[in-house]
């Protein structure tokens, strides 16, 4: 059972797209990552791509974060995300684009930037290397702000311009958690957290 775990849709539960095209996150998991960044969320823009059922996103909404966008190419997924904001009254945060990443990051590049971006590709598809270039020379991640990749990689990602801020794992899902850095922040060792 797929659920918000807090904030102002607290306890709602959430439908899942059918088939194997998708795949929640585990709500340990989910929890582990909100644990990590609670404090990064309120007032923050949001995109969920790959979105699946959207609980990533809207968890982040139900804690507070201003905005968020939700992308998946998948024409259920889609529906479900947009019935899953519906029931959670989330709607009025959010936007929903049908397309496939590619186009949805050339579509923002330009006119918004993200503080919270949540990437969980399906795992055979191998996209997280293009996904995370066209993000970085799109310029779409603000300062300060964080990428949530999960995968089963067994070693944390990088991308440009960013530090790695944790790394965990939850059996053979692998969670990498990158911030690009304000000019004037200093960067912390991940392994002293």
């Amino acid at each position: 059972m797929m659920r918000i775990i807090t904030g102002s849709a607290r306890g709602l539960k959430l439908e899942a797209p059918e088939g194997l095209t998708t795949r929640p996150t585990s709500e340990r998991a989910k929890m582990g990552v909100f644990n990590i960044l609670q404090f990064e969320i309120a007032g923050k823009r949001v995109l969920d791509l790959f979105a699946g059922s959207g609980q990533m996103g809207l968890e982040a909404l139900s804690r507070g974060a201003a905005s968020a966008l939700f992308c998946d190419a998948d024409p259920e997924a889609f529906a479900v995300v947009k019935r899953n904001a519906a029931k959670a009254r989330l709607s009025e945060k959010c936007r929903f684009v049908n397309v496939d990443y590619k186009d949805a990051l050339r579509a923002a590049s330009g006119r918004e930037q993200f503080d919270l971006i949540f990437l969980d590709p399906p795992y055979g598809a191998r996209l997280l290397s293009d996904v995370l270039h066209r993000i970085v020379s799109l310029r779409l991640l603000a300062d300060g702000g964080h990428l949530v990749i999960e995968d089963e990689r067994e070693e944390p990602w990088e991308a440009e311009g960013t530090v790695l801020h944790r790394f965990t794992s939850y059996g053979r899902l692998h969670i990498t958690i990158l911030k690009k850095e304000n000019q004037d922040d200093e960067s912390t060792d991940p392994r002293e957290l």
